[in-house]
């Protein structure tokens, strides 16, 4: 299993949530604002079994690409979107104990 990051420009975040929800991927929606993200990005968490990365991959390209031909504007930035690729196995969890 991976843990997909996706950092997004916030004009493609509701039409990945919602046309990636429809092919049947389920993720983690989280709001950025400020700091390392900056402000105007969606950061979503997606897991994924490794034979379906690149599958996962072309899907956020297409998405952007399809809502960018509708609205006949493309992005002002470099990239539509950031991703990482982490392998479950290898994440630490986070916990927090309280006194």
């Amino acid at each position: 299993m991976k843990l997909l990051i996706c950092i997004i420009d916030n004009v493609y975040a509701d039409e990945v949530e919602l046309k990636l929800k429809k092919q049947g991927y389920r993720m983690t929606e989280l709001a950025s604002s400020g700091g390392f993200w900056r402000k105007g990005n969606t950061t979503f968490l997606f897991g994924v079994e490794e034979k379906d990365i690149k599958e996962l991959q072309a899907a956020l390209k297409s998405v952007c690409l399809d809502l960018e031909k509708r609205k006949q504007k493309s992005s002002k930035q470099a990239h539509r979107y950031t991703s990482f690729l982490l392998d479950v196995k290898d994440a630490a969890p986070f916990l927090a104990m309280g006194k």
